[in-house]
């Protein structure tokens, strides 16, 4: 399983491992991480660990992450569910983007001229 995992990871700029998919998740964190991605239209892998226990526990003992949703981007574990919150909140999970030439559809520029 650990070389499957390697072989997604390697595969793929962004890859969601959550419970559901995309457009059908199946618990709350993995909506939200998923939602996020979608509203900053980053094309990622989402691969629903609900089909395989094998993948669902492998997932967790590759990252040593004890839950999912869990968020890799160019090879990297970037967190579960409350740190992408905490990186979407302060401006962070957008700058990770710029900084591994992720395409995104969104501005910050833009977002803090609507706050005015």
């Amino acid at each position: 399983m650990k070389e499957e995992i390697k072989k997604i990871i390697n595969e793929n700029k962004v890859v969601l491992f959550m419970k559901g998919t995309r457009d059908f998740p199946q618990c709350g964190f993995s909506g939200m991480i998923a939602g996020v991605l979608k509203k900053f239209e980053v094309d990622f892998h989402d691969i629903n660990v609900l089909d395989s226990d094998e993948m669902r526990e492998g997932i967790k003992d590759f990252t040593d992450w004890p839950t999912i949703p869990q968020l890799y981007v160019n090879k990297e574990f970037i967190g579960g569910a409350d740190i992408i919150k905490e990186m979407v909140d302060s401006g962070e999970l957008l700058k990770l983007f710029d900084s591994k030439s992720i395409k995104h559809s969104y501005s910050i520029e833009k977002d803090e001229r609507t706050d005015e």
